[in-house]
């Protein structure tokens, strides 16, 4: 993901509708006020880091026959809950119930001031809220950062994970060991500031949709211009920031073979995300976010780990592909059912 775009959703304060921004499109709140999710939302308030803090979340009972078995869904650094509808459908048609939170610090969500971020600690979040809905293993389905998050989950709980789908995840490699240079978090600030709905748009149609651009990817690219352009802009973009810091600091890609859990990977190899990537060297940047690669080594060093490669798709396969992608994962995921 460029540095320029690194920070593109989320947002809110209670009570603040959707407005209209001066190019006449959408703007939200700092916790994504006047922007619907597809599903009721609910809220996991608790303690952390001495600040009362809410998870938002999504809870989704199954549409077909249950099957009693629960899938988490973990969005990515530019998404949402809301991001995975066309996942939460397709679980629930198959007979899962569905939890798709909003972590601390994204989308509808508290977005604390002071908030000192890790993967471990939104990881811990995480479990706490699944451990408030009784609910003592699942499969972990992570895209992007949430794939990247995903892998911390399972490294820290691996007995409540029934098997790890990482779609397009980040992580893969160390950026700043390839090349990316230190961004101060005021730089990378100023940066997330000067985020627009042309540049979202420009980069998703590279990275996230292999160079394509249809109607249906229009809704997500005006939710992320309209985090940018409502009241909660500074605010959205610090905490982007903050969490851009995280991601470089805290690499998962040594601990790849300690993973003891089912996994599959899923690719789009014409994928090019990398965290930092336009700040590098030209000579860096070559050899940043080459997903063939990248995910043909992570599924080496995953014991036992299953690789979909994607031939014609980008970063987001569950959203430029879904039926495809979801006939792939309900197929992976189904082999670790729990007795």
């Amino acid at each position: 993901m460029r540095l320029t775009t690194a920070a593109l959703l989320f947002a809110g304060l209670p009570g603040i509708t959707g407005i209209a921004s001066a190019d006449n499109r959408a703007a939200y709140g700092p916790r994504l006020e006047g922007f619907e999710y597809p599903h009721p939302v609910h809220t996991h308030a608790f303690e952390s880091q001495r600040r009362q803090v809410e998870m938002i979340y999504l809870d989704v009972a199954p549409t077909g026959e249950a099957n009693g078995r629960t899938a988490l869904l973990l969005h990515g650094k530019n998404f949402c809950a809301a991001t995975w509808e066309q996942t939460i459908a397709a679980l629930a048609q198959a007979g899962y119930r569905v939890i798709a939170p909003d972590q601390v610090g994204f989308c509808k969500s508290s977005k604390p001031d002071g908030y000192q971020y890790a993967l471990a600690g939104l990881a811990h979040n995480t479990r706490g809220l699944l451990a408030s809905l009784g609910i003592e293993h699942s499969v972990v389905v992570g895209h992007s950062m949430g794939g990247m998050l995903a892998m911390r989950y399972a490294l820290m709980y691996p007995d409540a994970v029934e098997h790890l789908a990482l779609v397009g995840p980040i992580g893969l490699e160390d950026w700043k060991a390839k090349g990316v240079p230190y961004q101060p978090v005021e730089a990378v600030y100023a940066s997330e500031l000067r985020t627009t709905y042309d540049s979202i748009r420009d980069y998703q149609t590279r990275v996230y949709y292999a160079g394509e651009w249809r109607p249906e990817f229009e809704r997500w690219a005006r939710m992320q211009a309209g985090m940018y352009a409502g009241p909660g802009r500074e605010l959205v973009a610090w905490h982007q920031a903050l969490t851009f810091d995280m991601l470089m600091w805290q690499p998962v890609v040594y601990e790849l073979p300690l993973l003891r859990v089912p996994t599959t990977l899923f690719i789009g190899v014409h994928d090019r995300t990398a965290l930092g990537k336009a700040a590098a060297p030209a000579e860096a940047q070559a050899r940043l976010g080459d997903y063939r690669t990248l995910g043909r080594r992570a599924a080496a060093a995953i014991p036992g780990a299953v690789l979909v490669e994607y031939e014609d798709l980008g970063h987001s396969p569950h959203i430029q592909d879904p039926e495809r992608f979801h006939r792939d994962l309900l197929r992976e995921i189904a082999r670790d059912a729990i007795d």
